[in-house]
């Protein structure tokens, strides 16, 4: 896709967002609120392609997707509500359509609710609204914490969750809690069945028991919210390698991941910081081998509104990668292909109400392409990879 294309079709979704407004219906006596979004991104990158995408040279612009919900109060402490979700990001997603999640909430008091079907996993700050790109300044997240790559893999859980928020005493502040629990099944048009795809081993299903919780404490410092998640899991993989004749299976033996978050918030000005241990012990190649993943990853953003139209921001990601088993594979990984800190800066402009776009300058040390989904992938850099990139990404959207 040319640039000039490209840029016809940013344009287009901005031109389209005028004319959008929040829908409403009845379904008999109820009330039913409709509401979407979408987005067009634009990546280049000076060497290496990236997310899936062919980003060198011209660019790319197969980043889309877009997302409609609607939900209805049944009564005034039960809650229904789903969304419809689609995208291509490159090799991912495909344009395959997905109930992104779907639930029935009751909260019957302020300290007790509960929510059943498929539910939005609550995992740090941001991974339960990562589908919602128009209430972020940044054009992509920090991809130490919130590949988006892996999306689908950490969005939602088929199951159930017990939360609640509770004031303290003696002007302490507020804490807030989740706990879950259910089944993760991730789509086989995500980040890690395309990895995989690479060593010759196609996933047909790669799903399994979660569960976790999350605590977070509203301080009595205003603006500052402190909390840490937990999430442990027990992934099984299957499918075929080197062809469709041989069967393939991979399990996590040891599966969890931590995370420690912080943000703060004042007038204008808004700061986040999050650090992230996945660790996963898995048996691959149907239990002949075994395989440690340990990632580490973390960030520190903060982004200012300037005015009603301008928000400006940067972080600084660091995401770091220890295999070991990698010999299995007859690799030894240089540094570079175990670390990716990536110097971000951004600014995003509001249209009006219903769209933005965004402008984002990224400088990468490092690749992160060993063994897990970390953006690069030698699917499309079969000639290898370079040490460094430099990436610019334009992303517009809109919401109703």
């Amino acid at each position: 896709m040319s640039i000039r294309r490209n840029l016809s079709v940013i344009l287009t979704v901005l031109a389209i967002s005028v004319t959008l407004y929040a829908q409403e219906f009845k379904l008999g006596s109820r009330e039913v609120q409709v509401h979407g979004f979408g987005t067009q991104g634009f990546i280049h990158t000076d060497d290496n392609n990236w997310l899936t995408m062919n980003t060198s040279n011209a660019g790319s612009g197969a980043f889309t997707d877009f997302g409609l919900n609607m939900g209805m109060q049944i009564r005034p402490k039960l809650r229904i509500g789903g969304q419809f979700y689609d995208r291509k990001l490159g090799k991912l997603g495909n344009w395959e359509p997905l109930m992104d999640w779907a639930m029935l909430d009751y909260h019957p008091r302020p300290w007790l609710g509960f929510r059943v079907g498929k539910v939005k996993t609550v995992l740090g700050l941001f991974t339960d609204t990562q589908d919602m790109d128009f209430a972020n300044t940044f054009a992509l997240l920090p991809q130490s914490v919130y590949p988006i790559d892996l999306r689908d893999a950490t969005i939602a859980h088929e199951g159930g969750d017990i939360y609640g928020k509770e004031k303290l005493p003696h002007h302490l502040g507020s804490v807030a809690y989740t706990a879950y629990g259910g089944r993760r099944a991730d789509n086989m048009h995500s980040g890690y069945p395309y990895l995989l795809s690479s060593f010759a081993i196609y996933l047909t299903s790669y799903g399994g028991p979660v569960y976790g919780g999350d605590f977070r404490w509203n301080t009595p410092v205003s603006g500052l919210t402190v909390g840490i998640s937990r999430l442990n899991e027990r992934i099984t993989g299957k499918g075929t390698v080197g062809g469709p004749v041989v069967p393939y299976q991979e399990y996590s033996k040891q599966d969890w991941t931590n995370q420690y978050y912080g943000k703060y918030a004042k007038d204008k000005f808004h700061a986040e910081s999050e650090y992230k241990r996945y660790l996963r012990n898995q048996s691959i190649f149907n239990d002949a081998f075994g395989l440690e993943t340990d990632v580490r990853g973390w960030y520190v953003s903060g982004d200012y509104r300037e005015n009603n139209w301008l928000e400006t921001g940067a972080y600084y990601s660091h995401y770091r990668i220890s295999p070991t088993g990698s010999m299995l594979f007859g690799t030894i990984y240089p540094d570079a292909q175990l670390r990716d800190y990536d110097k971000v800066v951004t600014a995003k402009f509001t249209v009006n109400k219903y769209a933005y776009f965004k402008v984002e300058g990224h400088f990468m040390d490092g690749n992160a392409s060993a063994q897990y989904p970390d953006g690069f992938y030698s699917n499309v850099n079969p000639k290898g990879f370079a040490n460094n990139t430099k990436a610019l990404v334009i992303r517009t959207g809109f919401s109703f």
